[in-house]
C-alpha cells in the first residue's frame, strides 16, 4: 500500500502548535510511517482548557453554531476521498469501508445542524397545583460548560464527529485527546472545522499519552462533561475518579444475536457473514456470539461458512478488500491466544485462523459459555456460533455477559421478536438485522458495563445542556 507522510501540529486557541516532540503514526497493514503528530502533554492541554473556558465567554448564537455545521458537512463532502484515504492509511479500515465511515460523518455533522436549530425547553403547566396557580414556567437549555472529548482508534472520524458535532450544536467548546493510534483523521476534521469559521478556542485538539491529557480533563473543574469511547476498565476509571462531572461513557460488548429455526436463514447468513468481521471485527457491536436453534444449524452454517470464507483479506487500501489487520500486533496476538484457549476448551475452528501477519475471518463452534471469545469482548475478527432448544435458554445466554450495548433475533415470529425485544438487556434489540446496524440518528449506547449514555446528535446534545427553570409572576 503506497502511502503519504502527512505531518500536522496541534490546536489550541486557533493556532496550529508545534511542541518539538514527535508521534509517529504508522499503517497497522504495511508498518509504514503515515504521519507526524506534534506530540503533546499536560501543559498543551491546560492551555487547551484555558482557551475553550475563554471561548465560552464568547458564546455564539444557535443559528451561527447550525451553520458552521453545515458548513463542515459541505467541505467534509468536498474532501471525501480525501478523509476516507486518511482513515485506510492510519487505521487500516478497508478504503470502501472508510468511505461509508465519512458518509457517516457527514450526515452527523447534519444532524447536529438541525438540532442546533431546534434546540429548546418546555412549558410547565405551574396551574396544575394549586401552589403555581398565576404564574407562567418554562425551561431553556444552556451549554453545559466546556466539554472533554476522548475518542478511540476504530472509527476515527465519524467516532470525533459524535462527540464534536452535538457539542458544537448545544454551544460547548471541545477540548479533544484522539486516539495516538490514528489523529491524523480528528486533525483533518479540525482544519475543516477552522475553515468552516469556526472561532478559536471553540476546537483545541491535543495528542498524546492519556494519563497526562486524561488527568487535565479530570482534574480541571472548567472541564464540566467529559465523553468518552473506548475500554470499559478506562471508561469507569474515569468515572469514579471525576465524581463530579457528567462522564458520558460509550464501551464495549460481546454481540449476541439469536436465529430462530422459523427465520430466512439465508437472509442471516448473508447479513451476519458481513457484519462479524467488518474492520477485522473492530466495532463496539462488532456481532461475536451467534446462537442458532438446533434444528437449524446446520442449514446455517451450510449457508454461512462459505460467504465467510468468501471475503477477501488483505491490503486496505484495494478496493476489494473486506477484511484487513488488527489495529496492532499485541492484539492479534491476544486474539490468537483466545482462539487457542477456546480451542483447548473443546471448541472446533470452523473457519479462519492465521494467515501470516493477519487474522482471516475465523467462526468457532461447540465454543464453552464462560470461554473469552464468548464472554469478553474480542474485538477482532472472531466470532462463534452455538446451537440452542429454547427461546428462553438463547435469551439467558445472550444476557450472560457484563455487557449491554445491543443484540439481534432473527425470527418470522412478531411473538418471539418481541418476547426477545423485552427480555434482552441491551440498550438496543434489532429484529432480522445485524445487531451491529447503527445510523447516526438513532439513539445509541447500552446498559451494564457498556456505559451510560445514548449517542446520536438529538440525544447527546441534551446531556450537553442544562435545564434552566424560569418562573414568570402573571
Amino acid at each position: 500500500m503506497a502511502t503519504t507522510t502527512v505531518e500536522r501540529n496541534l490546536l489550541i486557541a486557533g493556532e496550529w502548535v508545534e511542541t518539538g516532540d514527535w508521534l509517529e503514526v504508522r499503517s497497522p497493514y504495511s508498518g509504514e510511517v503515515v504521519g507526524r503528530v506534534a506530540k503533546g502533554g499536560a501543559d498543551e492541554a491546560r492551555r487547551a482548557v484555558d482557551a475553550a473556558a475563554s471561548a465560552l465567554e464568547r458564546p455564539l448564537p444557535a443559528h451561527e453554531r447550525a451553520a458552521i455545521l453545515d458548513r463542515v458537512a459541505a467541505l467534509l463532502r468536498e474532501r471525501h476521498e480525501d478523509a476516507a484515504r486518511t482513515i485506510c492509511a492510519e487505521a487500516a479500515k478497508p478504503i470502501k469501508t472508510a468511505r461509508v465511515e465519512v458518509s457517516r460523518a457527514i450526515s452527523t455533522f447534519t444532524f447536529a445542524a438541525v438540532e442546533a436549530r431546534k434546540l429548546v425547553g418546555e412549558g410547565i403547566p405551574m396551574d396544575a397545583s394549586e401552589a403555581g396557580a398565576g404564574k407562567l414556567a418554562f425551561t431553556v437549555r444552556k451549554p453545559v460548560g466546556v466539554v472533554g472529548a476522548i475518542s478511540p482508534f476504530n472509527f476515527p472520524l465519524n467516532l470525533v464527529a459524535h462527540k464534536l458535532a452535538p457539542a458544537l450544536a448545544a454551544g460547548c467548546p471541545v477540548v479533544l485527546k484522539p486516539a495516538s493510534q490514528t489523529p491524523l483523521s480528528a486533525l483533518l476534521l479540525a482544519e475543516l472545522e477552522q475553515e468552516a469559521g469556526l472561532p478559536e478556542g471553540w476546537l483545541n485538539v491535543v495528542v498524546g499519552p492519556s494519563s497526562a491529557i486524561g488527568d487535565v480533563l479530570v482534574e480541571d473543574d472548567r472541564v464540566r462533561l467529559i465523553t468518552f469511547t473506548g475500554s470499559s476498565g478506562v471508561g469507569w476509571g474515569i468515572a469514579e475518579r471525576a465524581a463530579r462531572k457528567r462522564v458520558r461513557l460509550e464501551l464495549g460488548n460481546s454481540t449476541p444475536v439469536i436465529v430462530a429455526a422459523d427465520a430466512d436463514v439465508e437472509a442471516a447468513a448473508t447479513k451476519l457473514a458481513g457484519n462479524a468481521f467488518s474492520f477485522a471485527g473492530q466495532s463496539c457491536i462488532s456481532l461475536q456470539r451467534i446462537y442458532v436453534e438446533r434444528p437449524v444449524l446446520a442449514d446455517f452454517l451450510a449457508r454461512f461458512l462459505p460467504k465467510v470464507e468468501a471475503l477477501t483479506v488483505g491490503d486496505p487500501a484495494d478496493d476489494a478488500t473486506d477484511v484487513g489487520p488488527v489495529i496492532d500486533a499485541d492484539n492479534r496476538d491476544r486474539i490468537l491466544e483466545w482462539i487457542a484457549e477456546a480451542e483447548a476448551a473443546g471448541a472446533q475452528v470452523l473457519a479462519g485462523g492465521r494467515d501470516g501477519e493477519l487474522i482471516r475471518p475465523t467462526v468457532l463452534g461447540d465454543v464453552p459459555d464462560d470461554a473469552k471469545v464468548s464472554c469478553q469482548e474480542v474485538f477482532g475478527p472472531v466470532c462463534v456460533v452455538n446451537p440452542y432448544d429454547t427461546l428462553d435458554e438463547a435469551i439467558r445466554r445472550a444476557n450472560a455477559t457484563d455487557y449491554g450495548l445491543q443484540a439481534g433475533i432473527f425470527t418470522s415470529s412478531i411473538a418471539s421478536a418481541l418476547a426477545a425485544a423485552d427480555a434482552l438487556e441491551f440498550g438496543g434489540v434489532t429484529v432480522n438485522e445485524a445487531p451491529t446496524f447503527r445510523a447516526d440518528q438513532m439513539p445509541y449506547g447500552g446498559v451494564k458495563g457498556s456505559g451510560n449514555t445514548k449517542e446520536g446528535p438529538a440525544f447527546t446534545i441534551r446531556e450537553m445542556t442544562e435545564e434552566r427553570l424560569v418562573v414568570i409572576q402573571r
